[in-house]
Parts: C-alpha cells; structure tokens; sequence
C-alpha cells in the first residue's frame, strides 16, 4: 500500500512539474473525443433514420439534444469545478460520457437515444471548461499556455472537423452505433490515467456556490440556443416557438447577471466584462464559430449534393481544414508572441474572409484545387483568430476563477455555433428559395415547387419522385438556385468575419509574460507605452513581495502617465 501511494504521489508531482506536457496530452485527447462527438452523427442521419423510424420532431432532438444539453450546462459545471475541485469533475465526466456512449449504441429506440444524447452533452459540459481551467493551472507561464493553448485549439478544431470523416467510415463498414462505441475502450483507458496524472485544483473562493444562479444560467442559455435552433430551422423569429424560448431564455440570462453583481461570492466574476480585452476576446470567439460551424455545413451540403460526393469522400476532402488548423495551432505560440494577440486575431479574421471570398468562385462543377486553398485559408484563419482570442481570454481572466472563465468561453463556442447555423442558413434559405419560385411556369406542379424551395435535399427527393423531364428541370433549377445562394452567403459571412476584425482592435497589441515572474523579450516593435511600463515596472518591490523574492534591484517607481496605456489595453490585467 505504501508503495502504491509513494508511486501515484510521484506521478501526480510529476504532472505538477515537468511532465506537464503529459498532462496536456491527457486534455487534449478528453477534448478530441467531444468534439468528434459533435459532428460524428451528421453523416449517421440517414442510417439512424432508416434504423428507429423516429418522426421528425424526434429525428429534431436526436441531432440536437447533445449540443443543446452541453451549451446550458457549461457554465454550471465549470463553476463548479471551482468549488469542488476540477479535476473531480472532468472524472466524474469521463465516466458519464463512457456510460452515454454505450447506451446510445445501443438504443433501441428514438427515446433511449435522445437521452443517450442528453447524457453525453452532461458529460461534455463537465470536460469541456475543465480541460481549459486545468490547462490555465498547470501552465503558469503564459508563454507556455499559449503553446498549450495552440495545441489545445488545434485538437477542438481536428475532432470537429474529422468527425464526419471518421462517422463516414465507421457507418459505411459497421452500423450507426459504432459511431457511439468507439468512445467506450477511449473512455476506460482515459479515466484511470487521468485520476493518476491529473493535478487537482480549486478556484480561491470559499463562499457557498450558488445553486439558484447556476440553475438560472442553465435554463437562460437552453432557452437562447434553442430559440436560436429554431430560428435556423425554419421556424421564423416570430414563431411562438421560436419567440418564446429565446425571450425567457434572455431575461433569465440578464436576471443572472444581476444576481451575479449583487452577490458577494459569485459565480462569475461579471467585472471581468468590463476588461476591454476580456469582452473582445469572448466576441471574437462567438464571431469565429459562426463563421466556422455555418460554413462548414453549407460547405458539406455543397460537396454531398451539388458536386455528389459520398459522406466519406466529404470529410476527406474537408482534412485541408484540419491540417491547416493544425499547422496554426503549432506555429501559433510564436506567432502570438511576434505579432501580439491584436494582430494575429485581426489578420486571422481578414484572412478567412479572403478565404471565404475566394470560394464564391466555387459553381456547378468540381473544382478540386480551389476548394483545398479556400479550405487551407479558412483552417489557417480561423484557427489563428481561435487561439489568439482564448488566450487573451483566459489570461485576462484571474487563475481563481479560471473555470468560471473556461464556461464562458466555451459557451461563447456553442453560441457562436448555434448563432451560424441559425443566421447563415437563414440567409442561404432566404437566396435559395426566390431561385424556385417559378418553376411552375415551366411545367413543374405548384405544389412540387412549393415543397422544393425548402432545402436541396427535399427538391431531389421531389425530382424524383416527378420524373421525366419536369423532374430534371426542378433539379437543374434547384442546383442552380443553391450555387447562387451560397454566394450569397459567402459575401454575408465574409462581410461578418470583416466586423470581427474590427472587434479585435479591442485586444492587447502585444503580448505580456510577466505573470509567471518572466518577462517576453522587448522587441522593437512594441508599443512605447507598453515597453516603457514593462522596463519601468520589473524592479518595483510590490511585485517581489507578491512573488516571493528578494528585492535585487534599485527601487524605481513606475510614472502613473506611463502605466496607465498599458493597463488600457488589457496586458497588465494578466492573472496571478
């Protein structure tokens, strides 16, 4: 017994000391399989439905149970990770997920899969804002997370993007189920080299946790997201279905916030908004997502029935994006601490909405090399304007409330994506539908071009059931009429990743390491304010005494004209 703790004490100082880098592995590979879980499913639709039959409403819920249940819970699970311990709750997480995923491969019916679902986004919500909390412990040195934030990033950005590519493969060799079971033996292996590995740690708030607010939170942001869905599903923004959610959903939202500002222990440190650099962070996110999650749609629906590729052919051809994301994350550290987190979400944003721009010249047929640089820009882009808005967020963030931090970054992730799918299906639906519109006059039933200007999807199912030469007229039209509403929502979103371009001005221009008691190298290229508070402020005996250690040098006190920019600008609020 004595040498079984002796060993599993050295292993976890281990993880608290050099092997770090171990410990980031183990986060990065709980990330990789939620985030493969969110779009594993899109290519299984078809098989699930030829499998349960289920309606479809219930067809509705299977799809969007697990998003919806993990976007309401994050911040209630990151918070708590804060009080109880948050590496107890990315175990109790693991454990969850492992046990939704076998029961939802195994459903038997449209109602045990949905709470599969269900269970699996409780099991996320407790990963998702506890990897990022933990890494922003482990890492101290923000030079250090921000290589472990650039992995981090380019993980989330991997599992999203092959999730179709690996639900691909395993639907067309095994059945729908295996997309779920994969996640068992990963789950079993991870959870025990976890408990051992994983470093403890808890926000430095002892006050109650507040039940009332987190539970206020849950049902204020299931309410928005919902709302949000409904709108992207043809509900229409002043559908009583539609309306009501979302209006409830914001005033708990808003009655949150209030309580939050009138507690004296809360849940989210609101004030962390009024850092300039905190809010543009977190919009920045919100901005990159809606870009990233409603492109990549429209883009698979593009490639699956305009161009005819088989599920597996789709995700294979969107891996540009992913190693492109990848390359970002690696290079992103250095990136960052070259250019400054300003720059690099700034030019990460004009660079996807070229991206963006050069796939308007996308059309009828197969243009491989366009579509691989277009993907390869967009991956490159988004995943640079990523990496470089979660550090600023999480550094801006104090390392206390480093899970109350994680929660709102990540439902600014599932917000972000929501709101894409919302808004850019809207406005691909609202182009797409007037290209139909008088196809009757051209032999084609009313009735016929009525159900058609729904979705792609639905006019080919209505083309062939007419057959003849009406059923090639509406499929040619349809074809038509979605090329050019996709344009059209190319130039939208290029036009709203151009205003997060704008909202990044809003972020620190250069990069300041100076939380862990180590400085980034000056460089010629920094602002003067900043550089004149940074030289300035090394040698003052306040931050020896919150360090620790000995004052060396002569005291000079820092010029309160000269420090102030630097403090506008968000860098000298890094967390200690």
């Amino acid at each position: 017994m004595t040498g079984t703790s002796t060993a599993v004490s050295r292993l976890r100082a281990a993880a608290d000391g050099a092997n770090r880098w171990i410990v980031l592995v183990v986060l990065c590979l709980s990330l990789l399989l939620v985030a493969l879980d969110a779009t594993v499913l899109h290519v299984a639709v078809p098989a699930v439905t030829e499998d349960l039959r289920p309606s479809a409403v219930g067809l509705l819920w299977i799809v969007d149970a697990y998003p919806l249940v993990c976007a309401s819970l994050l911040i209630l699970f990151g918070t708590l990770g804060d009080r109880v311990g948050r590496r107890r709750v990315l175990l109790l997480g693991y454990a969850l997920f492992g046990i939704a995923s076998a029961l939802a491969a195994t459903a038997g019916s449209p109602g045990v899969l949905i709470a599969a679902r269900a269970l699996l986004g409780v099991g996320g919500a407790m990963i998702m804002p506890a990897t990022l909390s933990i890494l922003r412990q482990v890492f101290p040195d923000r030079r250090e997370r921000a290589t472990a934030i650039g992995i981090w990033t380019a993980v989330a950005a991997v599992g999203a993007a092959t999730g179709p590519v690996v639900g691909g493969f395993l639907v067309e060799h095994y059945w729908w189920g295996s997309v779920f079971l994969v996640n068992v033996p990963l789950m079993a292996l991870i959870l025990p080299v976890g408990r051992w590995l994983l470093p403890e740690s808890r926000g430095g708030n002892d006050g109650p946790w507040d039940v009332t607010g987190a539970l206020m939170a849950a049902a204020g942001v299931l309410g928005v997201v919902l709302g949000i869905k409904r709108i992207g599903g043809h509900e229409g923004p002043a559908a009583p279905a539609t309306l009501l959610p979302l209006l409830l959903g914001a005033a708990l939202v808003v009655l949150f916030v209030r309580r939050q500002k009138r507690r004296t222990h809360p849940l989210i440190d609101v004030a962390m908004f009024s850092r300039p650099a905190f809010t543009a962070a977190v919009g920045c996110i919100v901005l990159a997502m809606l870009a990233l999650v409603g492109l990549e749609l429209i883009a698979v629906q593009y490639l699956q029935l305009v161009l005819d590729l088989s599920p597996l052919e789709t995700g294979l051809r969107l891996l540009p994006l992913t190693f492109a994301a990848m390359a970002a994350g690696a290079t992103g550290s250095y990136t960052l601490s070259r250019v400054g987190p300003r720059r690099m979400v700034g030019c990460g944003f004009v660079l996807t909405a070229l991206a963006v721009l050069l796939l308007t010249l996308m059309g009828q047929h197969d243009r491989p090399v366009l579509l691989t640089a277009g993907f390869v820009l967009l991956g490159f882009g988004l995943q640079s304007t990523l990496f470089g808005a979660y550090e600023s967020m999480l550094s801006e963030a104090p390392a206390e409330r480093a899970g109350g931090a994680a929660a709102i970054g990540e439902t600014s992730y599932q917000l972000g994506a929501g709101l894409g799918i919302a808004l850019l299906g809207s406005v691909m639906n609202a182009a797409y539908a007037p290209g139909l519109s008088r196809v009757h006059e051209e032999g084609v039933p009313a009735a016929a071009g009525t159900a058609a200007a729904h979705s792609l999807g639905e006019a080919y199912q209505v083309a062939g059931r007419l057959g003849g030469s009406a059923g090639d007229l509406l499929r040619d039209t349809a074809r038509h009429a979605f090329v050019g509403g996709l344009h059209v929502t190319l130039l939208v979103s290029a036009g709203l990743l151009l205003l997060g371009a704008l909202a990044a001005l809003r972020l620190p221009r250069a990069m300041d390491c100076r939380e862990a008691g180590s400085a980034c190298p000056e460089r010629a290229d920094a602002v003067p304010e900043q550089a004149a508070a940074h030289r300035a402020t090394r040698p003052v005996p306040e931050r020896d005494a919150e360090s620790g250690r000995p004052d060396a040098g002569p005291r000079r006190v820092p010029l309160p004209a000269r420090r102030a920019p630097a403090e506008a600008t968000g860098s000298g609020r890094a967390a200690r």
